[in-house]
């Protein structure tokens, strides 16, 4: 059943981002074909637009690959579709776990569309050996391997998108707990709880600076960046990251039982009275 609910909730979110994908390939390869005419202002003045265009499809893609999945979970869960949803013999810890993998794959494959496209713009022979020795000199500026460095990076950028996914969802519950204005309230709850955390964050950050100060001097900008103080801002990125994720789901399944039990009382004083 949860194989069901994830492609209908990535059928219905993929109606748009689908139109995104196809323009960010098809300017990349006109941006491609363009740059590639040597000699020609014109040709050059549109492979550039057509350039600015394909990263600007990327990133609405990524936008609204996350909003959509939003945007599902709320119609789902509490607009037109919510009478159906909750009729359906599927327990509502399967409905959240499917909104939660469709935007973790839909974010996924954005982002090898990006790649791809990307690589139709700029993969050119002297753009890859520029990149590819960037990426050797700062594997070894840190003694690592390149492997290593983009595992870490992905790895770090899922973890965020996770938890910015989670916020959103948190804050739509704790938003449609209210009467009135529930998209301002949910709006409003889930920037707080984003700017809350990024708070605690770097109040973390400050505090392992204080215990060592080579990881003081990257939040100071002053003095040279260690290896170890780069490995320990890694470490602490993955688990801060991945302690939000826990909380917040763990919040959502809470805030939930909360709001089926105050749903319980009002029915039972509706019935006894």
């Amino acid at each position: 059943m949860l194989g069901k609910q994830i492609k209908y909730d990535l059928k219905w979110i993929y109606k748009v981002i689908i139109v995104f994908y196809a323009l960010a390939i098809v300017f990349s390869i006109i941006s491609r074909i363009c740059l590639n005419i040597e000699n020609s202002l014109l040709f050059k003045i549109i492979g550039q637009i057509s350039s600015g265009i394909t990263i600007a499809m990327i990133i609405n893609s990524l936008l609204n690959g996350i909003i959509r999945s939003w945007v599902r979970f709320i119609r789902n869960i509490y607009k037109d579709e919510s009478y159906l949803t909750h009729t359906l013999p599927v327990e509502k810890k399967t409905i959240y776990q499917s909104k939660v993998i469709s935007a973790i794959i839909t974010t996924f494959i954005t982002i090898i569309v990006s790649i791809i496209c990307l690589y139709i713009c700029f993969g050119t022979k002297e753009n890859l050996e520029i990149l590819k020795q960037m990426l050797d000199l700062v594997a070894n500026t840190y003694s690592t391997t390149v492997i290593k460095i983009l595992f870490a990076i992905s790895f770090i950028f899922f973890l965020e998108i996770v938890f910015v996914i989670l916020i959103g969802y948190t804050g739509i519950i704790i938003g449609h707990k209210s009467n009135r204005n529930k998209m301002p309230i949910s709006i409003v709850v889930g920037f707080g709880l984003y700017m809350i955390t990024s708070m605690i964050s770097l109040l973390a950050l400050c505090v392992v600076g204080f215990l060592n100060q080579d990881i003081m001097n990257i939040v100071i900008t002053e003095g040279s960046i260690t290896e170890g103080a780069i490995k320990i801002v890694i470490i602490l990125a993955m688990s801060v990251y991945l302690i939000y994720d826990i909380v917040y789901y763990i919040a959502r399944k809470k805030i939930t039982r909360s709001r089926c039990k105050c749903r319980i009382k009002i029915l039972a004083k509706q019935v006894f009275t």
